[in-house]
C-alpha cells in the first residue's frame, strides 16, 4: 500500500521567536517624566542610606576597637592623668567623652573645694559625687546621639521608598490605561510595556526599603548595647573615684 506523499511530509512547528524584550534601563528610558522622577527620588533615597550604612558601620568599628584599647589603659593606670594622656589618641571611642567629662567634673570640684578650704591639708577631695553621676548621664546621652545621627533616614527611606514606588506605579498604570484608551487596542503587546515600565518603581522602591529596614534594626540594636556599655562604665568610673577622691 503506497502512503500518499502529503501524509509523509512532517509537519514542522511554529518557530517560536526568540526575540528579547527591552531591559530594565530601556523600559527606563522609555518611560513618561514622572516615573523618571519618582525613580530619581528613589536613586536620592537609597544612595543617601548606603551611605549612612557604610559611615555607620566604620563609625561603630573604630569605636569597638579604640573601646576596648581604652578599657585596658583605664583599668591598669594608676592616676586619671595616666589615662587623659592615653585618652586623646582614642577619640572615636565613646568612652573617652565619658572620661574626659567625669574627669573635668572631678578636676572642677577640686579646684573648688580648695579654694574653699585653703587651710586643709591637700588631700584631693570632691564634695558632691551626685553631680559627678550626673555629668556622667549626661555624657552618655550626649555620645549615643552622635551615635544615633542619620539612623532617622534610614527608617525614612524603609517607611517611605515603597509608598513612593507604589505612587510612581500607580501613575504608570494610569498613563497605560490612557494609552489603551487612545489606541483601542487591548491587547498584550500594548498593555504589557506600560505595566512592565510602572512596575520598576515599585521594584526600585522596595529595592531602597529593604536594606535600609535591615540596617536600621542592626544600628538600633548596637546603640541598645553601647547604651549599657556606657551605662557600665560610669558606674565603674564612679566606683572608682568615690574610692579615691571621697
Amino acid at each position: 500500500m503506497q502512503i500518499p506523499m502529503p501524509l509523509l511530509s512532517v509537519v514542522s512547528p511554529p518557530s517560536i521567536g526568540h526575540s528579547e524584550g527591552p531591559g530594565i534601563l530601556e523600559v527606563f528610558l522609555q518611560s513618561g517624566p514622572m516615573a523618571k522622577v519618582v525613580l530619581a527620588v528613589l536613586v536620592i533615597f537609597s544612595l543617601l542610606s548606603w551611605a549612612t550604612i557604610v559611615a555607620k558601620a566604620l563609625q561603630f568599628q573604630r569605636a569597638d576597637r579604640q573601646s576596648a584599647s581604652f578599657l585596658q589603659i583605664f583599668r591598669k593606670s594608676r592616676r586619671f592623668s595616666e589615662v587623659a594622656n592615653s585618652a586623646s589618641s582614642l577619640s572615636a571611642s565613646p568612652m573617652v567623652g565619658l572620661f574626659q567629662t567625669g574627669h573635668a567634673e572631678i578636676d572642677a570640684q577640686i579646684k573648688h573645694s580648695r579654694a574653699g578650704d585653703e587651710g586643709s591639708s591637700g588631700a584631693l577631695r570632691i564634695r558632691s559625687i551626685a553631680a559627678l553621676e550626673r555629668s556622667l548621664q549626661r555624657a552618655v546621652h550626649v555620645e549615643l546621639q552622635a551615635f544615633s545621627r542619620w539612623t532617622p533616614l534610614l527608617a525614612t527611606t524603609a517607611a517611605a521608598t515603597p509608598f513612593i514606588g507604589l505612587f510612581g506605579t500607580v501613575w504608570g498604570i494610569m498613563v497605560a490605561f490612557q494609552d489603551i484608551g487612545f489606541t483601542g487596542s487591548t491587547s498584550l503587546a500594548v498593555v504589557a510595556p506600560g505595566i512592565a515600565e510602572a512596575l520598576v518603581n515599585t521594584a526600585a522602591g522596595l529595592g531602597a526599603a529593604i536594606p535600609a529596614l535591615i540596617a536600621y534594626n542592626y544600628f538600633a540594636n548596637r546603640l541598645r548595647r553601647l547604651r549599657l556599655r556606657l551605662e557600665d562604665f560610669a558606674l565603674e568610673f564612679l566606683n572608682l573615684a568615690e574610692r579615691n577622691f571621697t
